[in-house]
């Protein structure tokens, strides 16, 4: 039978409503959408990502997603539309009520039902029992947070990292223990730069504070800003930024993208910005600093470079990384925190409960093979 047809039943975790209808091996020209009354929205966030494939959309609607006998109803005519079959059920969805009637609806018509193992990205045929297959691994970044609500996402054009920011960063980590005392006070001074000039005077000199100096140094000579006696001067906003913390991004970013193949990392991109607008709520806008889809699951990961007085500043950074991940990620997504300066034991202990892995100071040093184990599936 070829199967030209999917109902798909709408939920709040759609991520499994949408892997299969775009595997090419699977799709199908229809999808018919099984949507109660609260999963209006995201049915309508699942239309914006499957339409302009050229995928045909259908709404069958439910008004009570716990009364199966109306769900059971309401899909057997749906089915009696399509008397010669070409229709499957993706079961993974929905209430548990609206799953079990689907499944007894189809089942009863001896047509193909299948379910999405949310770990380990696969398919399970249900009936007829053939073999469970891999998913392809074609999610965007785009189409992820769109799925989970957001109404706009912007993302830069795709870039790599220029490579005196390469060097740049790959020395202010290799010497991590000689400059951390001072990074606080780059911070300082890119701040106190946020003027037409972006120019800010440093107060003490080389003698007094050598590797201040020594550090300023590295960023003139990968070409962000320039040294006159005391003046420093940036030369753009980009430069300000990044000598402002920016550079940890960079340098995670840079890792990232020297895993991406090896990974199989299928999208990544910095500096991704998110708008939403939540039912009878003021729009809200969020950050993230690093994006990336693996295995068709979002990998958040924040960067930071401040220095924290209390576990309330680490606790306030790991809860708004955990609502986030939730948020946008779902039940599947997973989070990093990288952290130029170490967070206290509550606050690695607190990170532990949420399930964000921490990544700081010395640590830093062996990035790369923290994040080949945060990637890989069981991270």
């Amino acid at each position: 039978m070829t199967i030209s047809t999917h109902l798909i039943l709408v939920s709040a975790q759609p991520i499994p409503n949408i892997t299969p209808i775009l595997d090419d091996s699977l799709r199908p020209q229809k999808v018919v959408m099984l949507v109660s009354p609260d999963m209006t929205e995201r049915s309508q966030a699942l239309e914006n990502i499957f339409k302009p494939r050229g995928i045909r959309i259908e709404r069958c609607t439910i008004d009570n997603p716990w009364d199966a006998e109306h769900i059971s109803d309401r899909i057997l005519d749906l089915l009696a539309q399509y008397p010669d079959g070409g229709i499957a059920l993706n079961a993974t969805g929905g209430t548990k009520l609206m799953s079990i009637a689907a499944y007894e609806a189809f089942r009863s018509c001896e047509l193909p039902i299948y379910y999405i193992h949310p770990e380990q990205d696969r398919l399970l045929w249900l009936s007829p029992g053939k073999p469970a297959q891999d998913l392809a691994d074609c999610l965007r970044l785009k189409d992820y947070l769109m799925a989970y609500g957001a109404e706009k996402v912007d993302i830069p054009e795709p870039a790599g990292v220029a490579e005196p920011i390469r060097r740049l960063t790959r020395q202010l980590i290799a010497d991590i223990d000689r400059y951390a005392s001072e990074l606080s006070t780059l911070n300082y001074l890119a701040l106190n730069a946020d003027n037409p000039q972006l120019t800010v005077e440093i107060d003490s000199g080389p003698q007094s504070r050598p590797h201040l100096w020594e550090m300023l140094d590295l960023f003139e000579q990968a070409g962000l800003c320039r040294i006159n006696g005391h003046s420093l001067k940036f030369v753009d906003a980009q430069a300000r930024f990044t000598a402002n913390g920016g550079w940890l991004e960079m340098f995670a970013y840079a890792e990232c993208l020297g895993l991406k193949k090896a990974s199989g990392i299928q999208d990544i991109a910095c500096n991704i910005t998110i708008s939403r607008h939540p039912a009878g709520k003021t729009a809200v806008k969020n950050e993230i600093d690093i994006g990336l889809i693996k295995a068709n699951r979002l990998h958040l990961i924040e960067c930071k470079t401040k220095s924290y007085r209390d576990s309330a500043q680490g606790a306030d950074v790991l809860y708004k990384l955990d609502s986030l991940r939730d948020l946008m990620g779902g039940l599947q997504g997973k989070a990093m925190l990288i952290s130029f300066n170490t967070l206290d034991k509550s606050s690695r202990a607190r990170a532990k409960e949420l399930n964000i892995t921490l990544c700081s100071l010395s640590e830093l040093k062996n990035l790369q093979q923290q994040l080949k184990k945060w990637l890989s599936p069981n991270g």
